[in-house]
């Protein structure tokens, strides 16, 4: 086999992997870049292989960074099977369209406001086009070994990050590699810890926390803190939040909060997302992949007021009194969020709550390094706001939590590549492997191509 690395190279975002073997041609992952706009385009650029010579794609989770190119490759002339777990199935049956949904606002938005350098802005794909694309979707079982094209055959494994998040085996009958996708907590009060990986000849690991440890301190208490504090100042919360897994992880954490009296019980709390509204009923419906029983399930779903018009949202804007929105995207790059931040960023009342990892490049990642405007729509809004991050809410391991986890193989891998972090995370998790196992690992560059001998 060969694996060329056509994203997640020195950055978390993109994640696309092409295997080849002697009779197929598949990627594992098709994400969309986010970020720095040299990343963006390569969105645009397409992809090195003609996607009609693809066989089949195989998707270890639902977020748009692992899943959302899918429909630009369908456009392209993608004919094959999309395989993935059931869970990450329904996910992307609601995050694609959405996201092309998003991608025609966005650039109906710049043709009528005349912000972009393109005349007309079109967008990337649409969501006609991504409701296209469900079509090819797949859904197979965890822990069963099934043909995906030619030699080729894979195996699902729960990796805990989110609903139907899975780490990926794929063997030629020979040589077996496995691809990690994004590995979740091991004591997450959500999701269940990932399923471990006994042996495999060549691995790709994710590396989003690689030179760093997630704060010990319980996140529900720094959220009530910082909650509290914006309420005692007459002040708005904003938490931009992607609507898989984290939003549904927050509205957990309110409702304990609201029960045992650590926040106001009636401060209106509200999800500017009807697409986290569809994700979280979800969760009723795959019982078997988190934590939560069906009272915390029923809790959750109730605990805040869901927006679901244009109208309502833009109402939101216009209320000047204490409460938390929760509103799409996760590091600030598009959605609702955005025009809550021009709402909301210049007034030193309210807070920005980022719960998780920023991405270099992105309006989340510009407003904790200290920005003093931030550019939404082609306009600079003054940040003014107190910008807070609880970075403990991630549904990434640590680096701890991947050593703990990469300690339990029963031998090592030949080589190890670790992708899927920004590169001084990179860089360090293939230290500490190397120094704390032995191991033979490096840090694939962009298109570089491997043989797997």
């Amino acid at each position: 086999m060969q694996v060329q690395f056509l994203g997640a190279t020195g950055t978390v975002t993109g994640s696309k992997y092409l295997v080849t073997s002697d009779s197929a041609r598949i990627l594992v992952d098709c994400g969309l870049f986010q970020g720095y706009k040299e990343l963006r385009l390569r969105n645009r650029a397409g992809l090195p292989v003609d996607a009609s010579a693809i066989d089949a794609v195989l998707l270890t989770h639902a977020h748009l960074d692992h899943s959302g190119y899918i429909p630009l490759l369908v456009k392209h002339g993608f004919q094959g099977r999309i395989y993935c777990s059931e869970a990450t199935r329904d996910l992307c049956r609601i995050l694609l369209p959405d996201s092309g949904h998003l991608l025609e606002e966005e650039a109906g938005h710049a043709n009528r406001h005349a912000y972009s350098r393109h005349d007309p802005a079109l967008p990337l794909y649409t969501q006609e086009d991504a409701e296209a694309s469900l079509r090819y979707f797949h859904p197979v079982k965890f822990g069963r070994r099934f043909a995906v094209a030619g030699d080729l055959h894979a195996e699902l494994g729960r990796s805990g990050h989110i609903l139907g998040a899975s780490h990926v085996t794929l063997d030629d009958g020979q040589t077996r590699i496995v691809f990690s996708g994004d590995l979740g907590r091991m004591n997450d009060p959500v999701m269940a810890p990932p399923e471990q990986i006994e042996r495999c000849d060549y691995l790709v690991v994710e590396s989003t926390y690689g030179n760093r440890r997630h704060d010990p301190a319980d996140p529900m208490i720094l959220l009530a803190k910082t909650v509290r504090e914006t309420v005692n100042r007459g002040g708005v919360v904003i938490v931009p939040s992607f609507a898989v897994g984290r939003a549904q992880t927050l509205l957990h954490y309110m409702d304990r909060l609201k029960q045992a009296g650590e926040i106001p019980p009636v401060l209106p709390v509200y999800l500017n997302s009807p697409m986290a509204a569809d994700v979280t009923a979800l969760y009723r419906k795959h019982r078997g992949e988190h934590n939560l029983d069906d009272e915390q399930c029923r809790a959750m779903c109730s605990v805040a007021k869901i927006v679901n018009s244009v109208e309502e949202s833009k109402a939101l804007n216009l209320m000047r009194v204490p409460m938390v929105i929760i509103a799409a995207s996760g590091m600030a790059t598009g959605g609702r969020v955005l025009h809550h931040l021009k709402a909301f960023a210049s007034d030193p009342r309210n807070t920005i709550l980022f719960a998780g990892f920023q991405a270099g490049g992105t309006r989340g990642a510009a407003m904790l390094a200290g920005a003093e405007n931030i550019k939404i729509h082609g306009e600079y809004v003054p940040l003014r706001a107190q910008v807070v991050q609880i970075e403990n809410f991630s549904a990434h391991a640590d680096a701890d939590e991947m050593l703990s986890w990469l300690s339990r193989f029963s031998a090592p891998p030949k080589h190890t590549f670790i992708t899927h972090g920004e590169p001084e995370a990179a860089r360090a998790l293939r230290e500490r492997i190397e120094e704390a196992l032995d191991w033979q690992c490096s840090v694939p560059e962009y298109q570089d191509k491997i043989e797997l001998r």
